[in-house]
This record gives C-alpha cells, structure tokens and sequence, in this order.
C-alpha cells in the first residue's frame, strides 16, 4: 500500500467515524426528546427517561490500545424500557476464529494478514408499551489491508402487527435506498428476510426491513454515501410508529406477547447474530456488545 492510499484510507476512516457518532447524537438526542413529550398513556407518570453514557474498550492481547466507543444506555423511561445506542472505533489483529471466518467469507489478503480497522453504530430499542415495535439499526464500515466494506440495515420486530406500520417502515427504507442503486431495496429487503429468519424457531424475528455486508462497489464514496442514508432513514422510519402507538393501552396478554416476542429476539441475537459473534471473539466490551438483550423476556 502506497502512502498516498495510506493517507486517503486514514481520511476515509475519520470521515466514517465522525459520521457514526454523528448519527448516534442525533439519535439520542430525538430519543430523549420523545421521552419528553410522553405526557399521556400508560406510563405517563414515569420519569422521562435519559442515557447513561459509559466509554467502552477494546482488550487487545499485547496490552496497548485497541479503540473503544460510547455505551449509551436508557432504561426504564416513559417510551423505553430500554435502548442502547453504542459507537466504536477499534483496531488491532483478529482472533484465529475471526479471522478463519473473515478468510471464509472471502476478505482479500486475511488469510495472511489479521489487521483489521472497524467503526459503526449500532442500536436496539425495547419499549414499554406492547403496541410500540422493537427496532434495531446498525452501520459500520470495515477495513482491512486487503479490501474495505460497509454493512447495516434497519429492521422492525413488533410483537403485535400493524400492517399499516410495517408498510410505513419499509416504504421509508426503500426511498432512501433508491438514489443510491435501483436494485438495492429489493436486494437488501430479501437479504434482511434470509438473514433475520430463525431456524430452529421457523420463522421471522420481525416484520424485516433491509441488511447488507461486503458493500464493495469499488466507489467508496458512493458506498459511504448509502451507508449514511441508511442511518439518516432510521429516525423517520421507527419513530411515526412510536408515535402511532405510545398511548394505547395494554392488557396482561400483550405484556405476555411482548416478552415471548422478546425470548425470540434474545435467542437470535445470542446464537446467530454476526455483530454479537464477532464483537465478543475480538475482545471488545462484552457488556456493550450484549446491549441488545431485552431488559426482560419470557419462554413458554
């Protein structure tokens, strides 16, 4: 690698982690605020609900610094009974396992090579009202000396179906995908419905939404550019169907579909999910990478 490719790689990865953090603040920001303006419903006469922010690191093997991120974690609160909102940055050299896997997948040059630069946001909401969906987001960008990528997605996962919701939700993913491929919703919409499907349950996790990895169109500012319009849909996606639904009220038997619905989201996430796997096979912080799990849930 020349220096002048050294140099615009390292812009590119300051541009892409100044942009997830970004995203987080506006996200959080919108989150607090709606927390704030919970007046009515059910769950009126809670505090509004405000982050808790922690910084996070990665373990490298050799002691020295490997990046880290923000843990930003809300809980108990009007709309949510919890979300988390984390960014990183790390760095090192992957574990055998990942990089066995990563040599799997086809990364260029890691089979011989395990350095690695990562950076993204990622995101899952559980809410308090049964009525309100789960939803989770996540974008990144990947770089190795052989190749770079991006990945992500959004998707919705209510316990109680709202097809108008679901439509709304999918409708916004696929404007903003438009521009930027007239392929890309299709493709990713299906790549969403494979990649969150549970085996051993034989079914969804949720009502889909979009999800891409490898994202290598050899333009990387056309690349960066979807990815950024991915993170800028989430919040006119997710929060109209909040909106829609934080006052209505609840009974014993949609609080119990919600934590059923809930103990599928857990055993996804804990046996298939990449992101999980992959962040707690390179050392990063296990507490932010199991942010995820539900505050509570509940298996028949």
């Amino acid at each position: 690698m020349t220096d002048t490719t050294t140099d615009l790689f390292h812009d590119r990865k300051t541009r892409a982690s100044a942009w997830f953090r970004t995203l987080r603040d506006r996200i959080t920001d919108a989150f607090e605020a709606l927390e704030d303006s919970q007046t009515g419903g059910p769950t009126a006469g809670l505090p509004a609900g405000r982050f808790e922010v922690s910084e996070t690191r990665r373990a490298s093997d050799d002691g020295s610094d490997a990046g880290g991120g923000l843990m930003s974690v809300m809980r108990g609160g009007r709309v949510f009974e919890k979300v988390g909102v984390n960014v990183s940055t790390v760095h090192g050299r992957l574990g055998e396992k990942a990089q066995k896997a990563m040599a799997a997948r086809g990364v260029p040059g890691m089979a011989d090579d395990p350095r690695f630069w990562a950076s993204g946001i990622s995101l899952v909401a559980h809410m308090q009202n049964p009525h309100c969906p789960a939803v989770h987001m996540n974008t990144r960008m990947f770089w190795t000396p052989g190749a770079w990528w991006f990945g992500g997605g959004s998707d919705l996962n209510p316990c109680i179906e709202y097809d108008a919701d679901t439509a709304a939700f999918h409708e916004t993913l696929r404007e903003a995908c438009a521009p930027h491929g007239a392929d890309y919703y299709d493709r990713f919409k299906a790549w969403a419905d494979e990649y969150f499907f549970v085996p051993h349950r034989g079914r969804a996790r949720g009502v889909g939404g979009i999800f891409y990895d490898d994202l290598n169109t050899g333009d990387w500012e056309a690349d960066f550019a979807f990815t950024q319009a991915v993170g800028s849909a989430f919040l006119p996606a997710y929060l109209p169907t909040v909106e829609a639904h934080r006052d209505d009220p609840w009974s014993d038997a949609d609080r119990d579909a919600q934590l059923v619905h809930r103990g599928l989201y857990a055993e996804y996430n804990l046996v298939y999910d990449r992101g999980t796997k992959f962040g707690l096979e390179t050392g990063h912080d296990a507490n932010a990478v199991l942010m995820s799990l539900p505050p509570l849930a509940k298996w028949v």
